[in-house]
C-alpha cells in the first residue's frame, strides 16, 4: 500500500478517541485512518508517556511531535525510498512509457513487472506517480471552462458505435451507430440511431432531431465527419456541397471541432458514455425502427428529466424554459441533391445515379459543374437544359429523362439533329460509317 499522509489533526484524533477507552476499530473509524495506523500512532505515544487517564489536557502539542518523529518515515526530500530506488531507472521507465522502434507503449502494470524481474519492487501508486511526474506518462493539460453561449445557438453532434442488431433486410447482424445532438445550454439530447455514417443518414438524423426540438439550432458542431468535412483544419475546413446545400435550406451555420480534440464539443463527449451505459447496455430490440421509437423515448422521458450534474436541473423543462424559444423555424422538408462530376458523351446524355439525361448538343465533350438531381421541376445545373413543363427531372436507375432535340434548320448534319435514339443507333455503326457519317456533317 502507498503512503498516505496523516495530518495532527487525524493524529490529535487518534489519541483523544483512544484516551476515552474506544477500542483501535472505533478510534480508527472516528480518525477516518487505517486501523494499523491508529496502532501505530497509539504505541508511539505510549512511548511518549502517554496513559489513558491523563485527560486531553496530556495531549500536547511535545506529543503529538514526539508521535509523528517516530512513526513518519525520514523524507529529507519529501519522497519515500522507493521513489528515490526508481530515480535510478527513469530512463528506462521513460522509454517503456514513449514507446517507439515499433514497440508500443507499455502499461504501469507491465512497467511494474519488469522492474520486478530486475529486483526494483516498489509501490504500484509510486510508480504511478512517478511516471505521470518524470516519464511523460498521461501528462494532463490544462482544462479551460467554456461558457455555454447564448440559448438556441450551438448544438453539438458526435457519432458513437453502440453495438450490433440484426438487420431484417440483409438477414445478418450490423453494427448500430448513434448520431448524438446535445444542446449545449440546456444539455438536452436526442439520439438517431443508423446502420452507417453517410450524409443520407446525417441528413436524416437532422431531420428527425429537429422535429424533436421543435427547430434549427443555428450553429451546429460536429465532428469531422467524412461526409460533412472533406478537408480538416483549424482555421478553414473544407465543407462538402451537399452539406453546405443542407445548411443553407435549414439555415445553420457550421464549425466543425478541430481533429483529435474532444474538448471543442465536451458536451456531446460526455453524452456518449451515458447513451452507451444507460440506453443501449443490457438491452434487446427487434429492429431498428424498435431502437429508434425507444430511443426518443429515452430522449424524452428519462435522459431528459434526470437532475444533470453540471447545471443541477431537468435537461427537458430548462430547454423548454430557455432554449425552444431560441430556436430556427423547422425548414421544409428536404430533398436531398446527388452532387458528382459528369462527361457529356456524344449520345447528349450524362449519367447520374445510374440514370440518363439529356443535355444541349453544345456540351459534348464537355464535364459541367456539379448536377444536380431534384424533383421540384429544377434543371440538373444552370448549363444544362431545363425540362419541359409537367415532367418529371429525376429518372430512375436504368431509365431515361430528357426528349429528343429538335431538327436543327440550318442542315447541321443527322448525327447532331437525329437525337439520342439516332445517335445510339449510329454509334453502333462500324467505324469507317461513322467517320462518313462525321464528314457528310461538316460538309
Amino acid at each position: 500500500m502507498g503512503f498516505r499522509e496523516v495530518g495532527v489533526v487525524e493524529v490529535r484524533e487518534v489519541l483523544r478517541a483512544w484516551q476515552q477507552g474506544l477500542g483501535l476499530r472505533k478510534v480508527a473509524e472516528r480518525a477516518g485512518v487505517d486501523r494499523k495506523t491508529a496502532r501505530r500512532y497509539v504505541e508511539a505515544a505510549q512511548v511518549a508517556g502517554l496513559t489513558r487517564d491523563g485527560g486531553a489536557e496530556a495531549v500536547t502539542d511535545g506529543v503529538i511531535g514526539a508521535v509523528v518523529e517516530a512513526v513518519r518515515p525520514a523524507r529529507p526530500n519529501g519522497r519515500g525510498a522507493a521513489w528515490e530506488l526508481l530515480l535510478g531507472h527513469e530512463e528506462q521507465v521513460r522509454a517503456w512509457v514513449a514507446g517507439g522502434d515499433g514497440e508500443p507503449p507499455l502499461s504501469i502494470v507491465k512497467i511494474e513487472q519488469l522492474l520486478a524481474r530486475q529486483g526494483v519492487v516498489v509501490p504500484y501508486r509510486t510508480l504511478h506517480r512517478f511516471a505521470v511526474e518524470r516519464c511523460g506518462f498521461r501528462v494532463k493539460t490544462t482544462t479551460v471552462r467554456v461558457l455555454d453561449g447564448e440559448p438556441g445557438v450551438e448544438c453539438q453532434l458526435d457519432f458513437a458505435q453502440l453495438g450490433l442488431l440484426h438487420d431484417a433486410r440483409t438477414g445478418r447482424r450490423r453494427r448500430v451507430h448513434a448520431l448524438i445532438f446535445t444542446a449545449v445550454v440546456s444539455r438536452h439530447m436526442f439520439v438517431w440511431l443508423t446502420y452507417s455514417q453517410t450524409l443520407t443518414a446525417v441528413i436524416a438524423g437532422c431531420e428527425a432531431a429537429w422535429v424533436f426540438f421543435g427547430g434549427v439550432f443555428k450553429v451546429l458542431v460536429p465532428d469531422n465527419l467524412k461526409p460533412v468535412v472533406i478537408s480538416a483544419d483549424a482555421v478553414n475546413p473544407r465543407l462538402s456541397a451537399g452539406w453546405l446545400d443542407y445548411a443553407q435550406h435549414a439555415g445553420f451555420g457550421t464549425d466543425p471541432a478541430r481533429v483529435r480534440s474532444p474538448q471543442d464539443k465536451p458536451r456531446v463527449e460526455r453524452a456518449v458514455q451515458y447513451v452507451r451505459g444507460n440506453f443501449w447496455a443490457g438491452e434487446a430490440f427487434a429492429d431498428l425502427a424498435d431502437a429508434q421509437a425507444r430511443v426518443a423515448l429515452w430522449c424524452r422521458e428519462q435522459a431528459g428529466m434526470r437532475i444533470h450534474g453540471t447545471i443541477h436541473a431537468r435537461p427537458a423543462e430548462v430547454f423548454a424554459e430557455v432554449e425552444a424559444a431560441c430556436l430556427l423555424p423547422i425548414p421544409e422538408p428536404y430533398d436531398q441533391p446527388i452532387f458528382t462530376q459528369v462527361k457529356v458523351h456524344r449520345d447528349f446524355h450524362v449519367e447520374v445515379a445510374k440514370a440518363l439525361y439529356s443535355v444541349p448538343q453544345q456540351w459534348i465533350g464537355h464535364t459541367p459543374c456539379r448536377p444536380r438531381r431534384r424533383a421540384a421541376g429544377e434543371a440538373l445545373h444552370d448549363r444544362l437544359r431545363r425540362r419541359p413543363t409537367g415532367q418529371d427531372p429525376s429518372a430512375p436507375a436504368g431509365g431515361r429523362a430528357g426528349h429528343r432535340p429538335r431538327r436543327p434548320a440550318d442542315g447541321e448534319g443527322r448525327l447532331r439533329a437525329a437525337g439520342p435514339v439516332t445517335a445510339d443507333r449510329d454509334l453502333r455503326r462500324p467505324r469507317r460509317q461513322r467517320r462518313h457519317l462525321r464528314r457528310a456533317a461538316a460538309g
